[in-house]
C-alpha cells in the first residue's frame, strides 16, 4: 500500500532498486505526512528499516542522480525527482489527452477539475485545474485518497475483483483512521465500510458518483467515469466545489449534463493513436547534428576550463539515455553479466544471471563506502565531471556504446550503485511512449535553442570570451548527446498506440543502452513492486510511480525551484543573487539570496525598479517580442538615476537589442553609484523568458570586464539547472502554490 509505514520486502531480483525505492519512499512519507521539508540519515534508518550503511550509500547514489539533495546531513527531495512521475504521466498520456477537456470544463463550470486514476484501493489524481479563489479545493498531482472517502473510489470499485475487495478491507483493518493517506485528515473512529459498498452499487448503477464531505466538511464533488477502448474505466473526471457553493445535490445538478456531454470526446481523445510523426524525428536528428556541429569549433580553445555538468534540453522528462542498443552492463552491483544480451522472450530464465537477493553480497561486491550522505554536502568535494557521469546515468548523455551507469560508476566509484542508476533510467524510459506526440514538439524546440545559443557563444569567441564559451560548448555537446539518445529511444518506444501503449524488453535496452539482460531484471524488479506491469511483451508503468516525491515536489512554485540554484550561485561567486520578473514598466523581485560581507547589496522582496535602468530589466525587455518591445520603449520616458545612466530612448533600444543578441546584461552603475550588475534571461519549457536572474556586486571590487569574465559562466550554468527544474517541474501541470512564472 502506498505510503505504508512497514518497509517492504528487500529480497527481490535487483536488491540495490528495492532499496532505492524504499528510501526514496520514506523521503515522499516524511515530506508528505510531517511536512518535513529535510531529514536525516537516521530517520531513513527507522523507517526503511535498512543498515545505516545502506542508507548512506542508497542517499550518495539519488544524490549523484540528482534525486535528493544534500545540505550537511540534511537530505529532502530534488525537483529531478519529477522525471519519475512525469515518466508515468507520459506514458498513460492521460494529462495530455484529457487535460484541455478539464480546463474547458473548469472554465464552464466555475469549478476545479481533476481527472483521477485507481490505485490499488486508493485512488490518486493525475489532472488538477484549479479556480483561483480565496478558498482554494485542489488535490495535488500524485495524492493518493482512500477509494472510500472521494467521489471516483465507488467507480472504480465496481470494477474490482474478490481479490481486490479482501485487500481493501485489510488495509481497512491495518489502519482503521486512514494515517497512511496523508492528502486527506485523519478518521475520528473507525468505520464499518458498509457505505462504501452501498455507494459502489449506486455508483454502477447509475454512472455517476459523488463526495458529500467524505473527505473534509465542506468539501462536495461529483465524478463521471471516462473509459478506454475495452470499456473498462480509465479514469473519473472530478468536479470539486464546497458547501458555500453548492450542496451535494445541486453540484450534481449542475455538473452531471455538461460532464456527461464531454464524456465521448475524451474517450475518443484516450483511444487516438498516438504515433510519433516522422517529421519531428527528423527535426531531432537534425537539432543533435548541429548541435554537434556547433560544438566542434570552439572545443580547443575550451580545454583549460574547468567542466561544467550539462543540462542537456528536452531530456529532462522525455529523453532516454542516448547509448547503443545492447550495450554490455555487466560488472554492477546487482550481477547482470558483463555483455550478457538476452534474445529469449521475457520470462524468468531469459538470461542475465541469478537474482540479486542478499543485501551483503550486494553491497560488498562494490566495497565499503568510504563515507556516508553527512560528508558530501552540496557542493562538496565530487567534481563537476562526475556530477555529469551521474547525471548521464539518467539523462542520456554518455558516449555512445557505453552503459551511462557504467561510466559514472567508473567515475564515482564504488559508492556508485548502478542497479539503482538503471532501474531508474528504466522507469524514466517507460515514459517514451508520450514523448512521441505531446512532448517531442518542446523537445526539439530545446534542442534548437541549444543550438542557437552555441552560435552565439561562439561569435562571442572572438571577442576573447573563452571561459564561457567552453562551458557553453560543454553544454552543447551534452545537448546533442541527450537529444540524440531521445531520437534514438523515440524510434524504439513509437511502436504503441491509444491509452498506455507501452513498451518492449527491446525498445527500453535501446532507449536506455542496456543490455537486455539488465533492462529485463530492472523490469521484473518495478513489476513485483509495483511501479509497472507486463502486458504480453509490453511494459507501462502504474500510477504508484507518483508516490516517488511527486505530490510534495508538485507544490514548489517557481521561486521554490530557483532557491536552492540561486543559493549553490552564491556560495561559488560570493556575490548577492537576485530574480525578477517584469511588472508594468518595472523589475519586481521575487527571490533573492544575499552573501555575507560587510559591505552587500540590500534589497528586499517585493522591491521595483525601473526596468531600463537595471540588468535584469534589460534581459526581460530583450526577451518580449520585437512588438512588444517597441511598444514598451515608447512609453519609457528615461530619467537619470545617476550620471551614468543611459536617459536615450534610442541607444537604450540599441543596449536592450545588444542585451537580446548577446543573452546577458551588464548595468555599471546606473541605478545607483558604486552598483554593478549582470544578468541573464531563465527561460520557461517553451521558450519564453519568464524571469531575469542577476548578480550584483560594487563597482570598486573589479571592473565591469573582470566582472563579466568572472561571473557570466556561473551565471548562466545556474539559470540553465533552473530552467531544467522548471520544464520537470511543469511538464504535465502549471506550477504549484507561490509565485508563478511571469507573475
Amino acid at each position: 500500500m502506498s505510503f505504508s509505514p512497514v518497509p517492504p520486502p528487500v529480497n527481490g531480483p535487483v536488491g540495490p532498486l528495492e532499496r532505492g525505492l524504499a528510501v526514496l519512499r520514506e523521503l515522499t512519507r516524511l515530506a508528505a505526512q510531517e511536512g518535513r521539508a529535510t531529514v536525516r540519515p537516521g530517520d531513513l534508518v527507522r523507517g526503511t528499516g535498512l543498515a545505516r550503511s545502506v542508507v548512506d550509500r542508497v542517499v550518495a547514489t539519488l544524490e549523484q542522480l540528482g534525486y535528493v539533495t544534500l545540505d550537511g546531513r540534511d537530505i529532502g527531495l530534488a525537483v529531478r525527482l519529477m522525471e519519475l512521475g512525469n515518466a508515468y504521466l507520459a506514458a498513460s498520456g492521460l494529462p495530455a489527452a484529457l487535460g484541455p477537456f478539464a480546463e474547458r470544463l473548469a472554465d464552464r463550470l466555475d469549478e476545479s477539475v481533476s481527472v483521477a486514476v485507481p490505485d490499488g484501493g486508493g485512488v490518486r489524481f493525475v489532472v488538477q485545474v484549479t479556480r483561483r479563489r480565496t478558498m482554494s479545493l485542489a488535490f495535488r498531482i500524485g495524492d493518493l485518497l482512500p477509494a472510500e472517502r472521494c467521489s471516483p473510489g465507488p467507480l472504480f470499485a465496481a470494477e474490482w475483483s474478490g481479490a481486490d475487495w479482501a485487500a481493501w478491507r485489510a488495509r481497512r483493518a491495518g489502519d482503521p483512521l486512514d494515517t497512511a493517506f496523508p492528502a486527506v485528515p485523519p478518521r475520528h473512529g473507525p468505520d464499518s465500510g458498509a457505505d462504501f459498498e452501498a455507494r459502489v452499487k449506486e455508483a454502477a448503477h447509475d454512472g455517476w458518483a459523488t463526495d458529500d464531505q467524505l473527505i473534509e466538511p465542506g468539501l462536495v464533488a461529483v465524478s463521471v467515469p471516462v473509459r478506454d477502448a475495452s470499456g473498462r474505466i480509465a479514469c473519473a473526471v472530478n468536479v470539486v466545489s464546497h458547501t458555500s457553493r453548492h450542496d451535494v445535490d445541486s453540484l450534481r445538478a449542475a455538473v452531471l449534463g455538461p460532464l456527461g456531454a464531454e464524456v465521448p470526446a475524451m474517450e475518443a481523445a484516450l483511444a487516438a493513436p498516438r504515433r510519433r510523426p516522422a517529421v519531428l524525428a527528423a527535426s531531432a536528428a537534425s537539432a543533435a547534428s548541429a548541435a554537434s556541429a556547433a560544438s566542434a569549433a570552439p572545443a580547443a580553445s575550451a580545454a583549460s576550463v574547468a567542466p561544467v555538468a550539462p543540462v542537456p534540453w528536452g531530456v529532462g522528462a522525455f529523453g532516454p539515455a542516448g547509448s547503443a542498443p545492447g550495450a554490455p552492463s555487466g560488472g554492477d552491483d546487482a550481477g547482470g553479466g558483463a555483455g550478457a544480451v538476452g534474445t529469449t522472450p521475457l520470462g524468468p530464465a531469459a538470461g542475465g544471471g541469478p537474482p540479486v537477493a542478499d543485501e551483503t553480497r550486494a553491497e560488498s561486491a562494490l566495497g565499503a563506502p568510504s563515507s556516508g550522505p553527512s560528508a558530501q554536502p552540496a557542493g562538496s568535494g565530487r567534481t563537476r565531471s562526475a556530477a555529469g557521469a551521474a547525471s548521464a546515468a539518467v539523462g542520456g548523455t554518455s558516449a555512445v556504446g557505453e552503459d551511462p551507469a557504467r561510466m559514472a560508476k567508473r567515475e564515482l566509484g564504488a559508492g556508485f550503485l548502478q542497479s539503482l542508476a538503471r532501474g531508474l533510467a528504466v522507469l524514466r524510459a517507460l515514459g517514451g511512449v508520450e514523448a512521441t506526440s505531446w512532448g517531442e514538439t518542446r523537445a526539439v524546440g530545446g534542442a534548437a535553442r541549444a543550438v542557437e545559443g552555441v552560435g552565439r557563444s561562439v561569435g562571442r569567441a572572438v571577442d576573447g570570451e573563452a571561459c564561457a564559451v567552453g562551458d557553453a560548448a560543454r553544454g552543447a555537446s551534452g545537448a546533442a548527446g541527450g537529444i540524440g539518445g531521445m531520437a534514438h529511444g523515440l524510434v524504439g518506444a513509437g511502436q504503441g498506440s491509444g491509452l498506455g501503449g507501452g513498451m518492449t524488453l527491446t525498445a527500453v535496452a535501446e532507449a536506455t543502452g542496456l543490455a537486455r539482460a539488465t533492462a529485463r531484471r530492472s523490469l521484473l524488479t518495478l513489476v513485483e513492486l509495483g511501479y509497472a506491469e507486463a502486458d504480453g511483451r509490453t511494459f507501462r508503468p502504474l500510477p504508484r510511480v507518483l508516490e516517488l516525491g511527486y505530490a510534495p515536489l508538485a507544490e514548489l512554485g517557481f521561486t521554490d525551484i530557483a532557491q536552492p540554484h540561486m543559493r549553490e550561485l552564491v556560495r561559488t561567486v560570493h556575490e548577492s543573487a537576485s530574480l525578477a520578473v517584469l511588472d508594468g514598466g518595472d523589475i519586481r523581485y521575487i527571490a533573492r539570496v544575499p552573501t555575507v560581507r560587510i559591505m552587500s547589496v540590500n534589497i528586499t522582496i517585493g522591491t521595483r525598479f525601473p526596468a531600463y535602468a537595471t540588468s535584469m530589466g534589460r534581459v526581460l525587455l530583450a526577451g518580449l517580442d520585437a512588438d512588444a518591445r517597441a511598444a514598451h520603449l515608447a512609453d519609457v520616458r528615461p530619467r537619470p538615476l545617476t550620471r551614468h545612466t543611459v536617459t536615450s530612448v534610442p541607444e537604450l533600444a540599441r543596449v536592450v537589442e545588444r542585451a537580446a543578441a548577446e543573452g546577458h546584461a551588464l548595468v555599471d552603475q546606473e541605478l545607483e553609484e558604486g552598483l554593478r550588475s549582470l544578468a541573464v534571461p531563465v527561460r520557461d519549457a517553451r521558450g519564453r523568458v519568464v524571469a531575469a536572474l542577476n548578480v550584483a556586486t560594487h563597482a570598486g571590487r573589479s571592473t565591469a570586464e573582470s566582472v563579466r569574465g568572472e561571473l557570466l559562466p556561473a551565471l548562466r550554468a545556474t539559470a540553465a539547472r533552473i530552467e531544467a527544474d522548471l520544464a520537470t517541474a511543469s511538464a504535465h501541470h502549471a506550477l504549484g502554490a507561490g509565485e508563478r512564472v511571469g507573475a
